[in-house]
C-alpha cells in the first residue's frame, strides 16, 4: 500500500460509516466542549486567584465547538470529482487558524493553571484570593487531558511517517 492509498485509506476507511454512527461520534466529541463552556459560565466569578481561568475554559469551549461545526460543513469536505475548491480552501485555512489559535491558548490556560497549583479552595478566608475547587480542577484535568491527546497525535504522526518511510524503502 502506497503511502497516498494509505493516507486516502485513514481519511475514508472503506465499508461507509453510517450517518447515526457521525452524528453520534460528532455528539460525544462534542461533550466536552459543552461541559466547558457551561463550567466556564456558571463559574466565570469564582477564581479571584486567577481570573483567567474561567475564561480559559469558557473560551476553550466555544472555540472547539465552532471547530467541530465547521467539520460539519459541506465546504470543509472534498470530492473527487470537484477537488479543491476555493471554499473548500477558506475553510481549510480557517480550521487552521482555529487549531493553531486552541494550540496557542492551550499553552496560555497551562501557565494560568498550572502557577498556581494546588490553589486556595476556602473562600472563607478573608483577603485570601481563593479558586472554586469544580472549577480548578475540571480546569486541570481537561488541559491535562489536552496535553495527552496531543501526545497521542504526535506519536501517532511519527509512526505513520516511520510506516511511510518503511513502505517507500521496501517498494524501491
Amino acid at each position: 500500500m502506497d503511502p497516498k492509498q494509505m493516507w486516502n485509506y485513514v481519511k475514508s476507511p472503506p465499508g461507509g460509516t453510517s450517518t447515526a454512527c457521525l452524528v453520534i461520534s460528532k455528539l460525544l466529541l462534542l461533550a466536552l466542549p459543552i461541559a466547558q463552556i457551561a463550567i466556564g459560565a456558571v463559574y466565570l466569578q469564582d477564581c479571584p486567584q486567577q481570573h483567567y481561568i474561567p475564561v480559559y475554559v469558557l473560551v476553550c469551549g466555544v472555540f472547539s465547538v465552532l471547530l467541530a461545526l465547521l467539520s460539519c460543513l459541506p465546504c470543509a469536505r472534498e470530492t473527487e470529482e470537484t477537488g479543491r475548491t476555493m471554499l473548500s480552501f477558506i475553510c481549510t485555512v480557517w480550521n487552521a487558524l482555529v487549531s493553531t489559535f486552541l494550540f496557542c491558548w492551550l499553552i496560555s490556560g497551562s501557565v494560568w493553571i498550572y502557577s498556581i497549583y494546588p490553589p486556595n479552595y476556602n473562600q472563607t478566608l478573608a483577603g485570601v484570593p481563593y479558586c472554586n475547587k469544580t472549577l480548578y480542577l475540571f480546569a486541570f484535568w481537561t488541559t491535562t487531558l489536552g496535553y495527552v491527546l496531543l501526545g497521542v497525535a504526535l506519536l501517532l504522526g511519527c509512526c505513520f511517517c516511520i510506516c511511510t518511510c518503511i513502505c517507500e524503502l521496501a517498494k524501491g
